[in-house]
């Protein structure tokens, strides 16, 4: 089997490899990836601030070129891709396909960026001197990625850097290289100068760690656990780089009395079960009013036995498998952790046997629950939910607002007053009305608050607020 390997100062180089096993199906090995070395992260650092000078003053329509190529490249090839992503990640087809679009559509919004790249020109308070106040690539920027999304996550962190004329080092996750490559290749042959982008696949204590070792990383972007945000916010700030992170969250999907069922029940299946709840903006708190808290809960347990677990790559499957034993097994510890608590399992929590070996978990619904116990505080990252039945408006907007994150939150209303004071006085960076927690535009920003993000929004023209720095500049008349 091909070894695919890294991509350092415009050579791939790697031998050292490790397999890439497909969680619907784990004797099927979607392919062998290299894994680099603290050295080869520390070539790739190099070789990336060598070619920043360059990159950083080079025309805006070569790069424009460059990612408009890689855009339409992307979505030319997306079932291909989706199928990669699907078979490597476990999302099911169409999702996976839908995900691969949302990364071409980033590449070409950011290469029109780069056409719509502005300052300002204002005038001094002293008389016969001008300001102009200008926006410059920071420099070499490390891009740290997840497994759950990994083709969209990275394109929105790549794009902007490279649109602003930053230079790139990337580590993806280890459990999803295939995807990384796959764009890392694509963007290589658009025609990238030597050591703009690097690619360094491999293990986050030995990759990772030397990007935060590193002076000459003059930003990272990181989206991960909570706790190895902190780590990379401690190292950042110890090299003063700028720093984004994207952490955890226990999102919180709110159904009042007066909702419409049918809408309330088809967005509260989608924010906790679709892409297997392994999504950071999943809403695994459903927080139900006693007047439609039982209604709401046949509803949807209804609607959940309707959920097909399968394989990703299968037609008609709702859900795919878990990502890999590790996290199935994070999965059924909260499972029994909330039997423990006392929370009533209303719906599945077993894992499932299909023709192929896999890390596949029915949809775990849970009711009875406290936004005290530990499956309401903590997040899961799978298809667990929690149901917390509370008595008002208010006592639900109190519960919801009553976590260390604050990412998403959603709320079912057909009530124009409760959502237009839900949307103000919800403690989330985004706010979805009578929708999933989960899906949101490539064209808007993206983020939150508390301990889920730190650092500006990511995706949009916010975007240059960290891949850029504020130049001001007089000059006398």
């Amino acid at each position: 089997m091909t070894i695919h390997q890294n991509l350092i100062a415009g050579e791939w180089v790697g031998s050292d490899a490790i397999k890439n096993i497909n969680p619907s199906n784990t004797n099927d090995v979607v392919g062998e990836y290299a894994r680099a070395s603290a050295d080869d992260a520390k070539a790739a650092i190099a070789a990336a601030k060598a070619a920043f000078p360059g990159w950083s003053r080079s025309g805006i329509l070569e790069r424009h070129a460059i990612l408009k190529k890689t855009a339409d490249e992307i979505l030319a090839r997306k079932d291909e891709l989706g199928t990669l992503l699907a078979r490597e990640e476990g999302k099911t087809l169409p999702e996976a396909i839908g995900e691969t679009i949302r990364a071409a559509q980033i590449f070409e919004f950011f290469a029109g960026e780069t056409l719509r790249l502005a300052g300002e020109v204002i005038p001094s308070v002293r008389p016969n001197i001008g300001v102009e106040i200008t926006r410059e690539a920071v420099g070499v920027v490390g891009i740290i990625t997840p497994w759950n999304f990994p083709i969209a996550i990275p394109a929105w962190k790549i794009a902007p850097a490279l649109a602003y004329g930053n230079t790139v080092v990337f580590k993806p996750a280890e459990l999803v290289p295939g995807c990384a490559w796959a764009i890392v290749d694509i963007l290589h042959r658009a025609g990238l100068p030597k050591g703009v982008l690097n690619l360094v696949m491999g293990k986050g204590s030995v990759v990772g760690q030397a990007m935060l070792e590193s002076p000459d990383v003059a930003a990272i972007t990181f989206t991960g656990s909570t706790g190895t945000g902190k780590r990379v916010a401690a190292a950042s700030i110890e090299h003063n780089r700028k720093f984004q992170l994207e952490m955890g969250g226990k999102n919180p999907f709110v159904v009042l009395d007066d909702a419409d069922l049918t809408v309330a029940v088809e967005a509260a299946a989608n924010s906790g079960f679709f892409s297997t709840g392994q999504r950071c903006t999943a809403s695994s708190r459903l927080i139900v009013t006693e007047g439609i808290h039982d209604r709401f809960v046949a509803a949807l347990t209804e609607k959940l036995k309707t959920l097909v677990v399968d394989d990703a790559l299968k037609a008609g499957t709702h859900i795919g498998p878990v990502v890999d034993a590790g996290q199935l097994k994070q999965d059924t510890d909260y499972i029994e952790i909330g039997k423990g608590e006392g929370a009533k399992l209303a719906f599945g929590g077993d894992l499932v046997k299909r023709d192929n070996p896999g890390f596949y978990l029915q949809p775990t619904l849970f009711t009875e629950a406290t936004n005290a116990m530990r499956i309401s505080r903590e997040e899961i990252f799978g298809p667990v939910v929690s149901v917390i039945r509370v008595k008002d408006y208010d006592e639900a907007l109190a519960t919801a607002n009553d976590t260390p994150f604050g990412l998403s939150s959603g709320i079912a209303t057909t009530s124009l007053k409760h959502a237009t004071h839900f949307k103000r006085n919800a403690e989330a960076g985004m706010v979805m009305v009578n929708l999933p927690t989960a899906g949101v535009d490539f064209h808007v920003p993206f983020g939150g608050r508390k301990g889920s993000s730190y650092g500006p929004r990511e995706q949009g023209k916010y975007a240059n607020e960290f891949y850029t720095t504020v130049k001001t500049a007089y000059t006398l008349a």
